[in-house]
């Protein structure tokens, strides 16, 4: 999706999402203080905690916009992730201070005062919050903005803790019981659970995380179909520079025939198909060359494999050359990230392979199971 684009949906969607929270917490502010009720004043400020993480929304996209300089050659964004981490801190923090103000009208209670007009205004509330939490996650996902999506997740969890307010003090009405007290550390801990789930999540797009297997794939398809003679797409890494922007370098392998300038040629067409169909920049594209014309090399390579058999954890071998006149075998191993011991499995496997070719010297490299 285009950059400006983009930002225009993030931030009319923020804009909306923020007008929407403040007349919420407004309303339900007066409700709670008119009717004493601890639980409705608490979600009043939870609201307005959705206001402020719109803005930060906002002000992320504008952040990430900014372009790149010569302390930030490749942009500007991970900002976005900064602000929904801030969100996730925010909700996190509005959800333990919420907390604290229910374990104190636990030990205090209360009796709440509640009119016809105060459940209507609840009621209707949570009607609102369910339409603004799917607009807004709708948005986050169509523009592929984390920010937006953890707003829109905190706004649904908000409807669930509206209904509950109302329902208590429909609850209260019948019974003349009131458990509003014992409702908002139950709502208190699910924000707290919210705020630490949306924080793992952000944290690890900061991190970096496995590539999605279906864009994996799709690029790797690409990749192959770019000459007929390139027999696998291998070791595919892409760095993450905001969303929807990745940078990143794979492996092919062709024929050990190829000239300089058909290796060029090729490598320039991949680069320019992989970005025009999926916008990621291939910054390289390393060559493993096949000798698959010597029948010799496909011998051996059919031993390695059968070799390689008796290891569950080694998922894939790949780069394979075999320079049968000097002796020589070269591979790449991808190891299971499941594997009890990777290094272990590896050494296991290499000593195996050396003791089965004692007459060749193996260059053997392990790889992780970075892509599918």
């Amino acid at each position: 999706m285009e950059s400006s684009l983009r930002e225009k949906t993030i931030v009319r969607t923020s804009v909306i999402g923020i007008a929407v929270n403040i007349l919420l917490a407004a309303g339900k502010a007066i409700v709670g203080i008119f009717a004493s009720s601890i639980a409705i004043v608490l979600d009043a400020l939870n609201n307005l905690s959705d206001a402020l993480s719109s803005i930060i929304t906002i002000v992320g996209a504008k952040l990430a916009l900014r372009p790149a300089d010569k302390e930030h050659p490749f942009g500007h964004g991970r900002s976005e992730y900064l602000a929904a981490l801030i969100i996730s801190v925010i909700i996190l923090y509005a959800g333990v201070t919420s907390l604290v103000e229910a374990v104190k009208k636990i030990r205090e209670p209360q009796t709440p005062e509640y009119t016809t007009i105060s459940l209507i205004l609840v009621f209707a509330a949570v009607i609102v919050k369910i339409f603004l939490g799917l607009f807004v996650k709708s948005a986050g996902k169509k523009v592929n903005s984390q920010s937006l999506v953890a707003s829109g997740q905190d706004a649904l969890m908000d409807s669930i803790v509206s209904a509950s307010t109302g329902i208590t003090a429909v609850v209260f009405i019948l019974t003349g019981k009131s458990f509003e007290a014992w409702l908002a550390a139950v709502i208190s801990l699910l924000i707290i659970k919210s705020g630490i789930e949306l924080v793992q999540e952000t944290v690890s797009e900061i991190l970096g995380r496995r590539i999605d297997a279906s864009l994996s794939k799709d690029l790797k398809a690409t990749i192959v179909s770019a000459d007929p003679e390139i027999t696998g797409a291998y070791d595919l890494t892409l760095n993450n520079y905001g969303p929807d922007r990745y940078l990143g370098s794979v492996h092919i392998e062709v024929p050990a025939e190829w000239s300089a300038s058909k290796i060029d040629d090729v490598t320039r067409r991949i680069q320019k198909a992989v970005y025009d169909q999926h916008s990621v920049i291939l910054s390289a594209v390393g060559i493993y060359s096949v000798n698959s014309k010597n029948s010799i090399a496909a011998h051996i390579k059919d031993e390695i494999e059968t070799l390689r058999s008796s290891y569950p954890d080694i998922l894939q071998i790949h780069g394979f050359y075999a320079d049968v006149e000097n002796k020589k075998l070269s591979l790449d191993v991808v190891v299971s990230f499941d594997s009890d011991d990777m290094k272990t499995c590896f050494h296991d496997f290499k000593s195996e392979l050396e003791e089965h070719f004692s007459d060749y010297e193996i260059n053997i490299q392990m790889d992780s199971d970075v892509s599918d």
